[in-house]
């Protein structure tokens, strides 16, 4: 495998399962120094231990806790290179907006959309400083286009996170800095496997407008991110990088 991320310094917040620690594996794989963040101190050490990196337990929705993240990724290995801003949440009491009460709404909204903006914040005076930096937040390909199986705040905190991401990446752009929204279609993650186990027929409707027949494998996914981590993409950003299978643009799929 090309180490196209040899020496560079790779902070993964939720970086203990699913995308986050396969893109965790990738990032080691392609030469990066990876720092893990994770609210669980038992998965986000052994996650780190694999890839040789370090973990920072971390609480994504506090600002205090993401500053002491990036300031501990620093003083260990002298820059943050590449944010992989990934942590989220999908908990089933977020429905559709007629059943989905308050705290379920803002618990979203500060697990999803909130700690990406703490993680940007926190970020960005160190790779203002080194005048480079990559920058990935996790949106979803929900967050541009509609479903009729609601999950009301989860699609309104990945509207926001790409949109801000957006905003960032033409903000920052002659300032050597670069920031993308990956936008993934459903992936085979524990989450996933879990939500689909209780209600095998929302999994099903969901299935049917994949053109590709199966869900992402979190992989291919870490992949993409890989991808726009490294030089290769150097002229990319305040872009929504969909990686769906297909499901954004398709109409009617194989049978």
């Amino acid at each position: 495998m090309p180490e196209r991320l040899q020496d560079r310094v790779a902070v993964i917040t939720g970086g203990a399962s699913g995308i986050g620690l396969a893109t965790a594996r990738r990032f080691a794989a392609e030469g990066a120094k990876v720092v893990i963040a994770d609210v669980d101190p038992d998965t986000g050490k052994r996650a780190a231990d694999e890839v040789g990196g370090l973990f920072v337990q971390t609480d994504v929705t506090d600002g205090e806790a993401v500053a002491r993240l990036f300031a501990t990724a620093d003083a260990e290995f002298g820059s943050v290179d590449i944010a992989f801003n990934n942590a989220g949440i999908s908990p089933p009491d977020d429905d559709s907006i007629l059943d989905t009460g308050i705290e379920a709404w803002r618990k979203v909204q500060e697990v999803n959309l909130t700690s990406v903006y703490l993680c940007c914040k926190h970020v960005l005076p160190y790779m203002r400083r080194q005048g480079r930096g990559s920058i990935i937040n996790t949106a979803s390909f929900v967050a541009v286009m509609g479903a009729a199986t609601s999950q009301i705040s989860y699609t309104a905190s990945k509207g926001g996170v790409l949109a801000m991401s957006r905003e960032l990446g033409v903000q920052f752009a002659r300032e050597g800095i670069r920031v993308n929204a990956l936008c993934p279609g459903p992936v085979n993650t524990p989450l996933l496997q879990e939500l689909f186990a209780k209600d095998p027929e929302r999994a099903q409707r969901r299935l049917v407008h994949v053109p590709m027949g199966r869900f992402a494998e979190p992989t291919e996914i870490a992949a993409a991110v890989a991808f726009l981590a490294s030089d290769d993409a150097s002229f990319i950003t305040a872009s929504q990088f969909l990686v769906d299978g297909g499901i954004s643009g398709a109409y009617v799929t194989p049978l």
